[in-house]
């Protein structure tokens, strides 16, 4: 793709580097046959290629226009794109500087704005968005459906648990497990899961109490200072733990995609730089890591039927998935077949409040094909795609960790 950015943007390192990604989009279209939001709404400007295009407009001009804002916000960044993409475009990252963009020369109506700053101030500090949550629970009627909607689910997974592993040969180790912040209230039983299970193979668990958010909210809303600030702040935390530990988990693929773009998002920090790579070196899906271990499981009396769901940030952003579904299959758990395993259920972090009617088509959509193979459960690996799609199924749905406890 021909590009004619103005000097201004490509003496910055951002605007170099969006030059990059542009011109390396030959304008094919083999990325619009897997993006939800062109397949929904069969518009070009909502697929990758006429994003793409809006984008090198709106840098090329310098200006912002109100179009642009729509079709960029309709993006869920789920990333099927970059799968499909024969040329190998980095179209999230072009995303990334674009809506960072857009947040600082563009103005949101009032209400847009007081949702995005709701958000920002509450969703990534746990003790904020508990006490939210509770009040959430106790005005549940008189809140919008979409807002009730959000409020977590209780787990339901306790009759569904399979037969513990037996005569592990896993050598003593320890690791730091992260919590996540809206984890921590949303679904507080994966992690209790997975400490319970590691604990009983000798595996130390650090846990710490003053972890904070992994900055992805704030990086996905365009407010990348912000974001920055968040992810130095966590890697303060986490830097004098870090030589104690084997390794870094994360049971939430959501965070597990930004933590593992740390080293990319702070190259150019002397300090952080540096942290986000010791950080890097030991940073692993929970899939990953329990695959590694080599377990071995009893069958089941009664094998249960699972449909499994690919979270956009683990199979398109990761680049990960089989592992959880190889420990399913393991455990004695019968996998049924899914339709479209590559859509997005359209949960997408703050997606589902902002974008909800379109959220919600996609989550229907994604449900459909999840029960087609008629399962006893669904498994997931992202707390927000956990919580989207049990509010809607007619079965329960669990993180896959769970069934293993």
């Amino acid at each position: 793709m021909q590009t004619k950015l103005p000097e201004a943007i490509v003496a910055t390192t951002k605007g170099r580097r969006a030059e990059q990604i542009l011109r390396s989009c030959v304008h094919c279209g083999f990325c619009n046959a897997t993006c939800p939001t062109y397949e929904l709404l069969g518009d070009e400007l909502d697929g990758p290629r006429g994003r793409i295009y809006l984008i090198k407009e709106m840098l090329e001009a310098q200006k912002v226009e109100s179009v642009t804002v729509t079709h960029l916000d309709r993006c869920l960044t789920c990333r099927a794109c970059e799968t499909t993409c024969p040329s190998g475009v980095e179209y999230s990252q072009l995303l990334e500087i674009a809506r960072d963009y857009v947040s600082s020369n563009y103005r949101r109506d009032l209400l847009d704005r007081l949702k995005r700053l709701w958000l920002i101030r509450t969703v990534p500090y746990k003790r904020r968005f508990r006490r939210w949550a509770q009040l959430g629970r106790a005005m549940r009627w008189f809140l919008p459906k979409r807002l009730r909607e959000m409020l977590p689910v209780a787990s339901t997974v306790e009759a569904l648990q399979a037969t513990p592993p037996v005569s592990p040969s896993v050598a003593a180790s320890s690791v730091l497990l992260l919590n996540g912040c809206v984890q921590q209230v949303t679904t507080p039983q994966v992690n209790a899961a997975l400490r319970e299970l590691l604990a009983a193979r000798g595996i130390a668990v650090v846990e710490l109490a003053e972890e904070g958010c992994c900055g992805a909210l704030e990086l996905h809303l365009g407010k990348e200072p912000g974001a920055l600030a968040t992810m130095r702040n966590l890697l303060d935390t986490l830097a004098p733990r870090l030589d104690e530990v084997d390794a870094v988990i994360s049971t939430a693929s959501g965070c597990g995609i930004t933590l593992k773009d740390y080293p990319r998002l702070l190259k150019d920090d002397a300090t952080h730089g540096k942290l986000a790579r010791r950080l890097g070196d030991k940073l692993l899906d929970v899939g990953e890591y329990l695959l590694s271990l080599d377990l071995s499981w009893r069958k089941q009396d009664e094998v249960l039927a699972v449909a499994l769901h690919q979270p956009c940030t683990l199979q398109h952003g990761q680049k990960l998935g089989d592992e959880a579904r190889q420990l399913l299959q393991n455990a004695g758990y019968d996998l049924v077949a899914v339709r479209d395993e590559h859509s997005c259920c359209g949960s997408a972090g703050t997606y589902s409040l902002l974008q909800a009617k379109l959220s919600s088509q996609l989550r229907d959509r994604k449900i459909s094909c999840l029960e087609s193979g008629q399962p006893d459960v669904i498994a997931t690996s992202n707390v927000g795609c956990h919580t989207h799609l049990a509010v809607a199924a007619s079965v329960p749905v669990v993180h896959w960790i769970e069934l293993l406890r």
